[in-house]
């Protein structure tokens, strides 16, 4: 499997302006979704992205296809900054970088049959002659393990599995490198996501193909991914490779993931409680932004804000319990 940094993102920021007044509309702050992010995904694997909503992790996934415009920051793409790019230059790296969306209803036209679906994005970046299109619709259905006889049926004729297979095979159709899939299993029956993942993961190995893997599922995340980063309030607190980041969660905010969550070991679920709401983003608290919830804060937490500085083995925390400052 290759190992070379497909995606670098460095100081990425998207904070969206509020406004106040409707004729003479006047800005009074920005709602700091995503807030000074860097991070690396490597060619054929997996980093998972985790947190509470409200934490930016959506805005995240779509500011890196720019499907979403950021602030501020870098984002490359096999060296390249995208965000340099023109639309017209831009247009084919968009074959390169897909989508998997959460709700796999919502993110279908009901009005078009499955081969349409498919074969919208082929059509767009002509990809395929007309000769080879169904073809090449047939095989993508085949891919996902879906029948190519139901390639005239609408949406609505599969059950919800069954179309997030469907939303699989359009974000296949144009042969990309990179897919940012937001909770692709969050909708699904827990039988129905052990089906998707595995068929994620086994693309993964065929196809050679780099995930972002956004979910709320620490089970998920850690069955899928190679490694993890903690996103809280527009920032993320830790960063690690799988196994290491569950055996020995350094950041107070992990730990308290893992102790609430089910199906985790009994060491793993005496952390630290989770107390109270996540600050608005808005108005973000000074200093560390998890201080006000967390049972760990010290002083200096209260006004000096900590950077995420790499222990050992890849493992990087954002913490002054383990900053060589405090």
């Amino acid at each position: 499997m290759s190992s070379y940094k497909l995606i670098e993102v460095r100081d990425l920021v998207k904070h969206f302006p509020v406004t106040s007044g409707v004729i003479r509309a006047r800005k009074i702050g920005d709602v700091q979704a995503v807030d000074g992010v860097s991070f690396d995904i490597a060619a054929g694997h997996t980093m998972g992205l985790v947190g509470e909503s409200g934490c930016g992790k959506s805005t995240l996934g779509r500011t890196l296809l720019r499907l979403i415009e950021p602030t501020s920051g870098s984002i490359r793409y096999e060296g390249q900054d995208i965000l340099r790019l023109s639309g017209r230059q831009m247009r084919p790296l968009r074959r390169k970088l897909q989508m998997i969306f959460q709700d796999p209803f919502a993110s279908l036209n009901p009005r078009m049959t499955v081969a349409r679906i498919i074969s919208e994005p082929l059509e767009v970046h002509n990809m395929v002659s007309d000769a080879e299109r169904n073809l090449e619709i047939e095989r993508l259905m085949s891919m996902v393990g879906l029948d190519p006889s139901h390639a005239g049926r609408y949406p609505h004729e599969f059950s919800s599995g069954q179309r997030q297979r469907i939303g699989i095979a359009r974000a296949l159709a144009l042969q990309p490198s990179f897919i940012v899939a937001d909770e692709p299993v969050s909708a699904l029956d827990v039988s129905i996501q052990a089906q998707i993942l595995n068929l994620l993961v086994d693309l993964q190995k065929e196809l050679g193909l780099a995930y972002l893997f956004i979910s709320h599922d620490l089970n998920v995340v850690r069955y899928i991914s190679h490694e993890v980063a903690v996103m809280y309030l527009g920032r993320i607190v830790e960063r690690a490779p799988v196994e290491s980041l569950f055996a020995k969660p350094l950041h107070p905010y992990t730990q308290a993931l893992l102790s609430a969550a089910p199906g985790f070991g009994k060491d793993q679920r005496q952390g630290p409680v989770l107390e109270g709401d996540l600050p608005s983003p808005m108005n973000p608290p000074t200093g560390c932004r998890f201080h006000q919830r967390c049972p760990c804060a010290m002083g200096v937490c209260r006004h000096h804000d900590p950077l995420l500085e790499e222990m050992a083995n890849g493992h990087a925390v954002a913490c002054h319990l383990w900053s060589a400052s405090a």
